[in-house]
């Protein structure tokens, strides 16, 4: 590629980065698709950096050494998270989000990409010090939620089924008792999809009791993985003993009352 003018390679290099969180580019890749050198990159990602960090959209990281280069780390601040999650609750809030049974509707936000990927940063944000190699959910509503949260990570990740597919090889099962119904239901991971000694970090869109995410924390410890935290969008303030000993919700539901058609959901932090 022809030299490129400094606004145009600052323009391309925050695509590039942004496209990728948690990818890391090598200076030389950089350097050659602009034809610049290196000092000059360095000027454009110190440029890219300050902007970053001025406007609270991530973290620029340089690794040193051969194998080293450049990745942008999609992390919030704490009031940009915040503010992500009172809107969240109060879009939750609404009185037509009632449905008869007590419940909340909440397809449209699980499954709106621009939301989610701005909370699976908070998930980022909230779990960076785990290290975390896996990022696992169950079938189906926590998927679209634990995908932004890998790609966040930049992680693969890996989902538990409510029954084996032989499209997927050996797998290994478990029994587990459904927190709220207590009633015995049955999950399923292949074999390959989490070699042993991975640390997982669980995602789940929804907590009551913690019979789910306890189920699989179990199956994790079965394939030899080791379950470095778990992260729920939206968990009940009761029961208030859970089955699992510690999690993180990003919102507390304490109450739904159907006849007033009103919604009591607020932040965690």
């Amino acid at each position: 590629m022809d030299k490129t003018s400094r606004q145009a390679r600052r323009i391309a290099l925050t695509k590039m980065l942004a496209d990728h969180p948690g990818q890391l580019f090598s200076l030389n890749r950089f350097s050659s698709l602009f034809g610049v050198a290196k000092s000059t990159l360095s000027e454009d990602l110190e440029a890219v950096r300050q902007a970053l960090a001025d406007f609270a959209l991530g973290r620029l990281e340089t690794v040193s050494g051969a194998a080293g280069g450049v990745r942008l780390v999609p992390l919030k601040t704490e009031e940009a998270a915040h503010s992500l999650l009172t809107a969240l609750a109060e879009k939750m809030s609404a009185p037509d989000r009632i449905i008869p049974g007590g419940f909340l509707y909440m397809s449209d936000i699980l499954f709106s990409p621009q939301l989610m990927a701005q909370v699976g940063e908070v998930f980022l944000t909230r779990f960076a010090a785990a290290a975390p190699d896996h990022i696992m959910t169950v079938e189906t509503k926590g998927i679209p939620l634990a995908f932004a949260t890998a790609r966040a990570f930049n992680l693969p990740l890996v989902t538990v089924r409510r029954g084996s597919r032989v499209t997927e090889g050996t797998a290994v099962s478990i029994n587990y008792v459904t927190g709220s119904s207590r009633r015995i239901q049955t999950m399923s991971l292949p074999k390959r999809a989490v070699p042993p000694g991975a640390r997982v970090l669980i995602i789940d869109d929804f907590m009551k009791a913690g019979g789910t995410a306890c189920g699989m924390v179990d199956l994790a410890r079965e394939v030899g993985a080791t379950v470095v935290g778990i992260g729920v969008l939206v968990a009940t303030a009761e029961p208030a003993d859970k089955l699992v000993d510690s999690f993180t919700p990003l919102l507390i539901l304490r109450g739904v009352d159907e006849h007033n058609k009103k919604t009591d959901i607020r932040p965690a932090l």
